[in-house]
């Protein structure tokens, strides 16, 4: 059974109180936040500040994406807001072990998240370090955007690379996550789904989750 992690941004930003109110009493499992800088991802959204007022509001794990530069400036200011896990983007990391270990140091599980256009033969020499791929299915930035096709595949992929291994990395998968393509995302092996539009934009956003849940 795949673990559901709803965007908070997608979520009503004017009335965030209600929205975690509905998540903490959902099957939903973990509250995805994501963090973009303006220069990584073309948009900007929030910070460690926002991260601590969910971290406040709910028991539930709060994994935190950050879709930004020098993410190794900011990790120690995300531990302290709260995050559980901290994902960083392969593309944003030359020294991508460095990153791992700081993450790690700080007590957090330690995320690497790809964009569309990364092969997943990337993560070889990275992959027995970490907890989580973020496994981004559009191109990141902005919510809303149709599933590519293609991550199909590199899901395929990557889960034989873990398994393969031995290991317990699990895939999330980011992006364009429906009701209509969850299952066969969960099929090819993924074992997180991020849902932001499909859960706060849906007439019931709890029987979405555990619609979702169900699959």
């Amino acid at each position: 059974m795949a673990l559901i992690a709803p965007s908070l941004l997608s979520s009503n930003f004017l009335n965030l109180q209600a929205e975690c109110k509905m998540l903490n009493e959902s099957a939903a499992d973990w509250y995805h936040l994501d963090v973009m800088d303006g220069r990584f991802v073309p948009n900007i959204s929030f910070g460690p500040m926002l991260v601590e007022f969910f971290r406040k509001a709910t028991n539930k794990v709060c994994d935190v994406h950050l879709m930004i530069e020098e993410p190794g400036n900011y990790a120690e200011a995300f531990k302290k807001a709260g995050a559980d896990n901290l994902t960083v983007h392969i593309e944003a990391c030359p020294h991508l072990h460095r990153n791992i270990q700081q993450i790690k140091s700080l007590g957090m599980k330690a995320g690497v998240a790809i964009n569309p256009h990364t092969p997943v033969v990337a993560l070889q020499d990275i992959l027995a370090d970490i907890d989580l791929v973020c496994m981004m299915s559009v191109n990141p930035g902005f919510g809303g955007q149709s599933f590519i096709p293609h991550t199909i595949q590199k899901i395929k992929q990557l889960r034989e690379m873990i398994d393969e291994q031995l290991l317990k990395v699990k895939i999330e998968v980011d992006g364009g996550v429906t009701l209509e393509n969850a299952k066969s995302i969960i099929e090819a092996g993924a074992d997180v789904l991020v849902a932001g539009n499909t859960v706060f934009k849906s007439d019931n956003p709890m029987a979405t989750i555990a619609a979702l849940k169900s699959l």
